[in-house]
């Protein structure tokens, strides 16, 4: 399928690795020219060539951190005028309720509700006055089904969703489509870092923590970041024009909900 995004400009927030990166390669082999940006130089600029390599577009790279304003000021210098904006940031950490002080939600609210607001007040203006524009944000399952140990990502999340419900229904008359993406556990660093953490609470060898986990999604396997790129890049489709505001999961089942 042709996905109608040959030459759009596209700017993809963490994605040297990861989902980020796998939503990058899939707008990538749609033809988008790219905007990458990831806090780590040298992971960066190996997937900005790779991707070079693989797909023939153009690949900016910025090196920053996308929740400091400094950081984000240098992305979007760099990044002009973008069609497309993927954001998407590293959760904050697991941990019980008792755990976490107001800096610690004050932490959650910056990276994963107040940057992505921030990055859309920034570049839906340009798209609106182009009279196209496509943005997804990539979010997580929590959403829908909290995870009783990822209370500060359950808040931050939750508050982020909350504001693209209103604000994507006033763009949209102006081309400018705006969804979530909410992803379950897919085969990334964070899922190696969740079930590390199991491995260290309860002294069991890794392979045993992974397929535990495996065991409660109905799909019996961790997601990809390919398969989750993919639908990445049709809601940033010319198909996706009559999807407004919605929260996607991919999640192989394991949210047990009717809607």
């Amino acid at each position: 399928m042709d996905l109608g995004i040959r030459g759009k400009r596209a700017l993809v927030c963490a994605s040297s690795k990861g989902l980020g990166r796998g939503c990058a390669e899939a707008l990538a082999e749609a033809g988008a020219d790219l905007v990458l940006n990831a806090r780590g130089a040298e992971a960066l600029e190996a997937t900005a060539q790779a991707i070079r390599d693989r797909f023939q577009v153009s690949v900016t790279t910025v090196a920053a951190d996308i929740v400091s304003e400094e950081g984000r000021a240098r992305v979007l210098e760099a990044a002009g005028a973008v069609d497309i904006l993927v954001t998407n940031a590293g959760g904050p950490p697991p941990g019980l309720w008792s755990d976490w002080g107001r800096e610690d939600f004050i932490r959650a609210l910056d990276a994963n509700m107040l940057t992505p607001i921030a990055l859309m007040t920034a570049l839906m203006p340009g798209m609106a006055d182009r009279g196209w524009g496509r943005v997804v944000n990539i979010t997580s399952q929590s959403v829908k089904a909290p995870i009783p140990q990822l209370g500060l990502s359950n808040a931050a999340r939750t508050g982020l969703t909350g504001y693209v419900a209103g604000t994507a229904r006033q763009v949209a008359p102006k081309g400018v489509i705006v969804n979530n993406l909410l992803p379950g556990i897919h085969a990334t660093d964070r899922a190696n870092a969740l079930d590390g953490g199991v491995v260290k609470a309860e002294g069991i060898p890794i392979e045993e923590a992974r397929a535990r986990r495996a065991a409660t999604i109905p799909a019996r396997r961790y997601g990809t970041a390919a398969e989750f790129g993919a639908m990445c890049a049709f809601l940033c489709s010319q198909h996706a024009g009559f999807i407004v505001g919605q929260n996607i999961l991919l999640d192989g089942g394991a949210t047990n909900a009717t809607l």
